[in-house]
C-alpha cells in the first residue's frame, strides 16, 4: 500500500484508492457501461466546448505525435490507410 504525503500509514494515497476503484469498476462493469460513458463524455464535451477546441487538441495532439514517433511510424500508418480499402 503507498503511503500518503501526510505520513499517515493507515491511509492510502489517493492514487492508490484510484487504481483500486477503477480495478472493482472494471470487475463490476462491462464493454456497453464504458461505451456508454464514452458517449456521454462525448455529447457533454460537445455541449460545452467550441470548433477551436476541438482544433486546439487536435493540434496539441498533432505535435506530440510528431515528437514521439519517428518515420518508419508515419510510413506504417499511411501504408495500412492506403491498404484500408481493399
Amino acid at each position: 500500500m503507498a503511503k500518503n504525503n501526510n505520513n499517515n500509514n493507515d491511509k492510502m494515497s489517493r492514487e492508490e484508492r484510484g487504481r483500486m476503484g477503477g480495478e472493482a469498476t472494471s470487475r463490476n462493469h462491462d464493454k456497453e457501461f464504458y461505451q456508454e460513458i464514452g458517449s456521454k463524455g462525448g455529447e457533454a464535451t460537445a455541449e460545452n466546448h467550441d470548433k477551436e477546441f476541438y482544433q486546439e487538441i487536435g493540434r496539441k495532439g498533432g505535435e506530440a505525435t510528431s515528437e514521439n514517433h519517428d518515420r518508419d511510424f508515419y510510413e506504417e500508418i499511411g501504408r495500412k490507410g492506403g491498404n484500408s480499402n481493399d
